[in-house]
């Protein structure tokens, strides 16, 4: 039976298990969107933009553990997806994207909203392709599905032409298909897994350095059994934190440029560093001549290319994070490093994170929200916002927080969280944005009350771009160039920062808020925080904003200044 390249589409989502895409049409997509009109059992999610879109279905990828899918027209629908595409691939998440496209035979003649959207999200997928042909339609859409989630997930784009979406061809698909699977590395064998055995065995202070690949790999638990075993005290990135749980007494901290005194002194101090599922990038390693100096350092990875790329290792292994520890959990042994778990101790108890002040801090509203919403999917902005929910944001367990590690990408948090609470209606979503991020996506709240979402979206707002005005505080000289948020035209042009003489902040969130409809609420004091919460844990009915309004000068502490090394922090 013959059926077009539109109706073939629809047929291989169903048999990928594609319940929910994330779609915006245009004319390039339209016969896809009207082959979809016949399939209600797929449910198309409508954002309010593009790049929202983009990242509603990276945080569904990455709360649900499926694919998260995409699909937008050619032009502008297209080159709208590519920092979603970035965001998602940076961090491996499994992503497919299909773009509609001119017909091909108006490709490269400047067609009406043509652009090679391949070459542009070339450097930032694992896989991109336009289908040329009708009877190639099937087997790309399965390798890109194969793709997306085999070995180092990440993001792949599929773009179909306006004539391959209508030209009639085979209706076979199947998901097992004609493409060959990639195969995940091989597990450690027994040899790799005695060798590193040894070296922590025979460690006097061995540490294990847990990053986002942990996550990914579905590790935590094999992570737990072999930290317990062998005792050996565990760091982890922002990007694994929650792989062993915050209280745990193994548990040391983040490390990296605002990591925790105690767990970047024990990288600097350790003899041996166990890092798995980690690309040890600059975030991570401050001075990386300085990284773990004492150390002789066992890199995991997946993905073969990131190994010694930043730091030189003494033994590097391509495999998976799961598969490396559980080979490590059989060759076991609990090692002597009391001595070295009682000085992590002394470094934590004597430098413990911590805000100063009394009123109204990020740490206080991160506190509320782990005491009243234990269990919430946390989903952050990136800044300030959340750097300090990585701080303090305990963990019980499990992958409880979704943030943007690898590109940083601002406005991603509402969105992400849209996402991930389509992809878990049974649990609660908080989103701890930023002033800044939550303006550039503001639309999507829309998207949050048409769809019902009980998202509660913690707003702290200083009225700067607070990660840029913390720098340009301490490195620039209080220079505060183009990062406050309430400057006008007629505002001194050299500021020095707020005073009484400073103009409103525009908007007004709470008002916003209300012209979408939303439940809406202004905190200015400690006291409200908590009635604050509780009021918007008990409404069910749909999103929910909370506006705290933070001190203009609070920084995020301790830091690591820019060429130094780890244990060469500043704000302790």
């Amino acid at each position: 039976m013959k059926i077009t390249g539109a109706a073939l589409f629809t047929k291989a989502l169903k048999a990928e298990g594609v319940d929910m895409i994330f779609g915006y049409p245009g004319g390039q997509a339209i016969d896809l969107f009207d082959a979809l009109y016949d399939h209600p059992s797929i449910e198309v999610i409508l954002p309010r933009h593009e790049q929202g879109l983009a990242h509603a279905a990276d945080g569904y990828a990455r709360s649900t553990g499926k694919t998260g899918v995409c699909l937008v027209t050619s032009g502008p629908g297209a080159t709208n997806l590519v920092t979603g595409i970035a965001t998602a691939n940076y961090d491996s998440v499994p992503l497919v994207c299909f773009t509609g496209q001119v017909a091909t035979e108006l490709l490269g003649r400047d067609a009406f909203q043509e652009v090679d959207i391949v070459s542009i999200s070339g450097s930032i997928t694992k896989y991109a392709v336009t289908v040329l042909r009708r009877e190639d339609l099937a087997g790309e859409i399965r390798k890109a599905f194969l793709l997306a989630k085999s070995g180092k997930p990440g993001a792949v784009v599929v773009d179909i032409p306006k004539d391959v979406q209508q030209a009639l061809g085979s209706d076979a698909y199947t998901p097992s298909g004609t493409v060959t699977q990639p195969e995940n590395p091989p597990a450690p064998d027994n040899t790799w897994a005695e060798e590193v055995a040894g070296l922590l065995a025979k460690a006097k202070r061995p540490l294990i350095l847990a990053g986002g690949g942990v996550h990914i790999a579905g590790a935590s638990a094999a992570l737990q059994s072999f930290s317990r075993k062998t005792g050996i005290p565990v760091v982890t990135t922002i990007m694994g934190r929650g792989a062993l749980p915050t209280k745990h007494p193994l548990y040391v901290g983040n490390i990296g440029i605002h990591g925790s005194f105690a767990a970047n002194s024990a990288v600097s101090a350790c003899d041996v560093l166990l890092a798995v599922g980690t690309r040890l990038n600059d975030r991570i390693t401050g001075r990386t001549a300085d990284f773990a100096k004492n150390a002789k350092l066992i890199h995991i990875d997946i993905e073969p290319s990131v190994l010694s790329r930043n730091v030189p290792a003494y033994l590097a292994v391509t495999a998976d994070a799961g598969d490396a520890l559980t080979a490590l959990e059989r060759h076991a042994v609990l090692t002597a490093c009391l001595r070295w778990r009682r000085q992590i101790g002394e470094w934590q108890a004597l430098y413990p994170l911590g805000m100063a002040g009394e009123g109204l801090t990020p740490q206080r509203i991160i506190e509320a929200v782990n005491a009243l919403l234990p269990e919430a999917i946390v989903v952050t902005d990136v800044g300030q916002n959340q750097l300090w929910t990585t701080q303090f944001l305990e963990h019980r367990g499990g992958r409880r927080l979704i943030t943007s590690g690898g590109l940083g990408t601002m406005g991603y948090g509402l969105p992400a969280a849209i996402g991930a609470s389509l992809g878990n209606p049974g649990s609660r979503v908080v989103a701890i944005m930023g002033d800044g991020g939550l303006q550039m996506v503001s639309q999507e709240l829309a998207t949050a009350v048409v769809y019902g979402l009980p998202v509660i979206i913690c707003v702290l707002n200083n009225g700067w771009l607070g990660n840029v005005r913390q720098w340009q505080e301490l490195f620039y000289a209080k220079r505060y160039s183009s990062t406050c948020l309430r400057a006008r035209r007629d505002c001194p042009p050299c500021c020095s920062g707020p005073s009484e003489n400073c103009p409103e902040y525009t908007p007004d969130f709470i008002r916003l808020a209300e012209s979408y409809g939303m439940s809406a609420q202004r905190v200015t004091g400690v006291e409200a925080v908590r009635p604050a919460l509780e009021k918007a844990a008990g409404y069910a009915a749909g999103p929910s904003l909370i506006e705290f309004r933070l001190e203009a000068g609070a920084n995020v502490l301790p830091i690591v200044p820019p060429g130094n090394a780890l244990d060469e922090m500043e704000g302790i």
